[in-house]
């Protein structure tokens, strides 16, 4: 006859083979998605080699030469001069240069959002007709904008050095 302490024990070996057989289980559909993974990279290094070498032969000269041969009557393309580069004094002002915004003035007691007399072209909140619109833009327009704070550029034979020239963005 079967004592306890068999019984625990076959009831433990059993649990033992279970436990391993779901680890085993496990770290066999790991191994399929490592796999299915590495192939998926490998289908990408391959995809990015073919459109490598795709684009080196898009980009020969010699093709590119006689595409512009054949369309140069529709495009009308032409060798970019250099004095359509833009020197850096030819740039867009800084948003701190630029002039102030209309102030917007309450049409019944002529004062400004912050309490003060408005002055200059305003725009009341009743009148917003396109004529009222126009109006005040022309009178920004014909306003004459600042002049940007030139820099002092570093000179060589009488020109900038543009190369030297550092840039900052527009935006401050």
């Amino acid at each position: 006859m079967l004592k306890t302490f068999d019984v625990i024990l076959i009831c433990i070996m059993t649990a033992a083979a279970a436990v391993t057989y779901t680890i085993k289980h496990r770290a066999e559909l790991k191994l399929e998605e490592v796999h299915r993974l590495e192939s998926e990279i490998k289908l990408e290094k391959d995809t990015i080699e073919l459109l490598k070498a795709d684009w080196a032969l898009v980009i020969q000269p010699n093709r590119l030469e006689r595409l512009v041969n054949n369309f140069n009557g529709e495009l009308k393309l032409a060798p970019t001069l250099s004095t359509a580069m833009v020197q850096p004094n030819e740039l867009p002002m800084l948003r701190s240069q630029l002039p102030e915004a209309p102030i917007v003035a309450d049409a019944a007691d002529g004062k400004d959002a912050k309490g003060g007399k408005s002055s200059g072209p305003t725009l009341s909140k009743g009148a917003s007709t396109d004529a009222d619109i126009r109006k005040v833009i022309a009178d920004v327009a014909s306003k004459p904008a600042p002049k940007p704070v030139a820099k002092a550029l570093p000179l060589k034979h009488g020109k900038p050095q543009i190369d030297e020239v550092k840039t900052g963005s527009v935006k401050r």
